[in-house]
């Protein structure tokens, strides 16, 4: 695929004024419609822009022109241009972090320094978007606000996806030669289906409802009157008055 002329409409006015190109030559070499060119060059498309000469820019030659003038099949070649300048690519700096949440990144700090100790230094920059060297503080307990640093969920504070968390732990530990699955557990939150006495624990387990979540109480069994035989009574009530009797 051909490449586009810098400011192709400007580069069209240019042509279509100085030179005698057709509009299909014109509209091939810009990669505009050649309807868009015919408008141009009636004054009702780019009115106001100024044009561009392709030879000084380095994109034609005076030759490719005339050889194009005199043959109104031949396409306009773009110009190779003899130096080669390599594109850098932008390299992925620390994360940003919005305003609101900056205050809780020795909290996140923290946090993958006690659970995730194989991340180097370089990982939780870009996961927390901080410097070295509030890392180090951190560590060695010396930021000027460590007596109320508690370690957080940098994922809760929102300050990183669990995506990018879970794909920087999986990268330090292939780096460390252990799999993935020894690293250090994430600590989460309890799922709220595991919690007894809520509403998503009831319709998780439908059968523990059902059932009382206390035994029953069961009278304890009373003992046994004693049967008393009235001559028995009266047998002993017998010497008792006799006694009485005697006294008097």
């Amino acid at each position: 695929m051909s490449r586009t002329p810098l400011m192709p409409k400007a580069t069209a006015v240019w042509l279509v004024e100085n030179t005698g190109l057709t509009f299909r030559q014109i509209a091939d070499f810009c990669h505009l419609h050649e309807l868009e060119v015919k408008g141009i060059a009636d004054g009702d498309v780019a009115a106001g822009i100024k044009g561009l000469d392709p030879v000084t820019g380095g994109q034609l030659t005076r030759e490719e022109i005339e050889k194009a003038e005199k043959d109104p099949e031949h396409r306009l070649k773009m110009l190779e241009s003899k130096v080669n300048i390599q594109v850098q690519k932008a390299t992925k700096g620390p994360r940003y972090t919005p305003v609101s949440r900056r205050g809780d990144r020795p909290d996140a700090i923290a946090w993958l320094l006690r659970y995730h100790p194989e991340l180097p230094d370089s990982a939780i920059m870009k996961l927390v978007g901080t410097t070295k060297s509030t890392i180090a503080s951190v560590r060695e307990r010396t930021h000027w606000n460590a007596a109320n640093i508690k370690p957080v969920d940098p994922v809760s504070l929102g300050i990183c996806s669990q995506l990018d968390l879970d794909f920087a732990v999986q990268k330090a530990a292939r780096k460390a030669g252990r799999p993935a699955s020894e690293a250090a557990p994430v600590r989460t939150l309890i799922p709220a289906s595991e919690v007894e006495g809520t509403a998503a624990h009831a319709a998780a387990h439908p059968e523990e409802e059902e059932q009382p979540t206390f035994a029953p109480s069961t009278s304890a069994p009373r003992e046994a009157e004693p049967q008393y035989d009235p001559d028995s009574v009266f047998a002993k009530l017998k010497p008792l008055k006799r006694g009485e009797e005697g006294g008097e």
